[in-house]
């Protein structure tokens, strides 16, 4: 064979070489050094740590929401509440690049504020009874995302990058295998207090309850805490979870 031949044949080796490598970066892949989230919230005074593994895009998770929003105003001073990422996106298809979204607002400095956003249009989303426009059921919900991030103050150019940096599908998925090692059933949300899974109701009154013991545990004391006005009362007497099948 000439060596016109083996040269031709060395570039198309090199060129698909580095479309392989560019491939790889793109995916949603891991690296050895990934480290999970510290997204953390409240001032633990009592040394208590409440952590939600959540999908953005899970209607059980947004249910759960003005919940959580509310348990850490009330407890704002006694626990941290902490949020990791656990898109199953067999169910969800959007969850993964929520999740993206929310880590490239964090790698800016706006991580919380970007969590609120899509978990109050998934609220808004599933308990309208219209077919609004949402991220939750675009195919391409990314324009979502930047919308969210002018919103936000950001650098709608530099949080394109983060949002589709390996950086962020790293944290993501180092989340994903965190909760793996817990030994819990997949599920959204999955909570756990001090470690310990809990499965409180779709209640304020619930979580205040796990929480008030916890606390007293710790610090021997019960908190004094304002509940919200509306008592968290609800009529579900399970917890609601979207379930990885």
């Amino acid at each position: 064979m000439s060596k016109r031949f083996w040269l031709i044949l060395l570039i198309i080796v090199v060129i698909l070489g580095v479309i392989f490598k560019l491939s790889n970066a793109s995916s949603p892949s891991t690296t050895a050094s990934s480290q999970p989230t510290q997204h953390l919230e409240g001032q633990d005074s009592a040394g208590v740590t409440l952590v939600e593994y959540g999908d953005y895009q899970c209607p059980y998770c947004g249910e759960y929401f003005p919940i959580i929003k509310a348990v850490e105003t009330s407890y704002a001073a006694y626990i941290s509440f902490q949020f990791r990422n656990l898109p199953l996106t067999q169910l969800h298809p959007n969850a993964f690049a929520g999740a993206r979204a929310a880590e490239a607002a964090g790698l800016m400095g706006k991580f919380w504020q970007m969590h609120d956003l899509l978990y109050e249009e998934n609220y808004n989303y599933y308990a309208s009874n219209e077919k609004i426009a949402s991220w939750i059921s675009s195919t391409n919900p990314e324009t979502y995302f930047e919308q969210f991030a002018q919103q936000l103050g950001l650098n709608v150019s530099q949080f394109e990058q983060y949002y589709g940096s390996t950086q962020v599908n790293n944290l993501i998925n180092a989340d994903v295998a965190a909760f793996g090692k817990t030994g819990a059933q997949e599920a959204t949300p999955t909570f756990f207090l001090n470690g310990t899974q809990i499965q409180p109701t779709e209640s304020y009154n619930s979580f205040a309850q796990l929480l008030n013991s916890a606390i007293k545990q710790k610090t021997g004391k019960e908190p004094s805490v304002v509940a919200p006005s509306s008592g968290g009362s609800t009529t579900s007497n399970t917890a609601p979870q979207s379930t990885a099948k």
